[in-house]
């Protein structure tokens, strides 16, 4: 149970990003992608490195690095807050 809200928490947050101001609704396949890199990565910088990887080769444009630490590192607290209740 604690994986859904998560995933749907991630996936909120995601879609508020919105990198290159195109809406919320553009953004499904790489949500998707980073929700699941999220699984396995607890580090934000490994996580950033991923997102920038993700949205960049989809959109070939450039998101400064910054930008991509700011959302990991929001991504992985509601991954740590979904595992501390119980």
């Amino acid at each position: 149970m604690e994986n859904i809200k998560m995933n749907q928490a991630a996936v909120h947050l995601l879609e508020e990003w919105d990198p290159f101001h195109l809406g919320p609704d553009h953004y499904d396949t790489e949500t998707a992608d980073v929700v699941a890199a999220l699984q396995g990565i607890d580090d934000p910088s490994t996580l950033a490195k991923v997102i920038q990887e993700t949205y960049e080769h989809s959109f070939e444009q450039w998101i400064p690095f910054e930008d991509c630490v700011a959302i990991s590192y929001k991504l992985i607290a509601i991954k740590f807050e979904a595992k501390c209740i119980i």
